[in-house]
């Protein structure tokens, strides 16, 4: 029997890993992106419903992972009414189409829904998001399990992996700033970050849904992250070993930052919600993932 899975956010970072998994696992898979189209990939604009629900109707897929939505946090904080459009009422759709149809449906949320003051989080624990990121990851879990019960939501954390550009993921963007040596780069050493790949995300998703074709049951709310705690600064600093670049320019500042967007300290989370299912994943070190998500960019130079 074909098994089927629709991917929402499929021409984003994590998106391109999870099509790519599923496509190995002999899974039929369709993805939905924004802005562009091609083989395997529709373009929908997610905020149109009546799209979304023809797309779910003709594809009739036995899963769906709803990955997409506005991720950047500056963006959130300056259009939280267009972005709710996005991260809320579409997956509401999402969800009321899923649970007509009996579709496994695994919301993507983040781990930006806490406040960062008591890590590492379990899935019981109360949210309590510092940004309207957070805020609207929130309100679409809200909306996902209100409108199915049934449902999954998989909170993660910062994903990197093989980017197309290197502002598709801030522990990418940091070879940008180490790149530049003419002055002095303060790095947030305070900050800690579980700094994730999308391809051992796409392996607990692909077996979450394999999990589910058997039988099992796959419902409430999940935790995934490394199990390597890093700042920002410590990144920098393994991407500078790595590639031998120019470090001296770096410096750590260890305090906690007074302007911008407010981000949780440490929002590390328990992932016994996933490891009890059974799920069996590589945990890729931050050293060996950055190599090879970075190695095309260093040798452009």
């Amino acid at each position: 029997m074909t098994r089927k899975v629709l991917v929402t956010g499929a021409s984003g970072l994590l998106g391109r890993a999870v099509m790519a998994t599923f496509l190995s696992a002999s899974w039929d898979v369709l993805g939905l992106g924004f802005s562009r189209a091609g083989e395997k990939l529709k373009k929908v604009d997610l905020r149109d419903s009546e799209a979304v629900r023809s797309v779910i109707r003709e594809f009739q897929p036995n899963v769906v992972i709803h990955a997409a939505a506005e991720r950047r946090t500056d963006v959130v904080e300056r259009n939280p009414e267009d972005v709710k459009q996005l991260n809320v009422a579409a997956t509401a759709v999402i969800a009321q189409e899923c649970a007509s149809r009996g579709i496994m449906l695994v919301y993507i949320s983040t781990n930006y829904v806490f406040d960062g003051k008591k890590a590492p989080y379990r899935t019981s624990d109360e949210p309590n998001p510092l940004n309207k990121y957070g805020q609207s990851k929130r309100d679409g879990e809200i909306a996902t399990l209100t409108n199915y019960p049934g449902g999954a939501i998989l909170r993660l954390p910062l994903l990197y992996g093989p980017v197309e550009r290197l502002n598709e993921s801030s522990a990418t963007f940091i070879l940008s700033q180490i790149r530049d040596t003419s002055k002095t780069v303060e790095m947030c050493d305070h900050q800690q970050r579980r700094p994730t790949h999308v391809n051992d995300v796409a392996q607990v998703l692909l077996q979450m849904a394999e999990k589910y074709s058997q039988g099992h049951e796959v419902k409430g709310i999940f935790h995934w992250n490394t199990s390597e705690q890093l700042t920002r600064y410590q990144m920098a600093t393994i991407i500078t070993d790595v590639f031998q670049l120019p470090s001296d320019h770096i410096t750590a500042n260890t305090s906690a930052p007074a302007a911008g967007t407010p981000r949780p300290a440490n929002a590390a989370m328990d992932v016994s919600s996933v490891t009890s299912l059974g799920v069996k994943v590589l945990d890729t070190p931050f050293r060996v993932g950055i190599k090879g998500s970075l190695e095309s960019f260093v040798n452009q130079r």
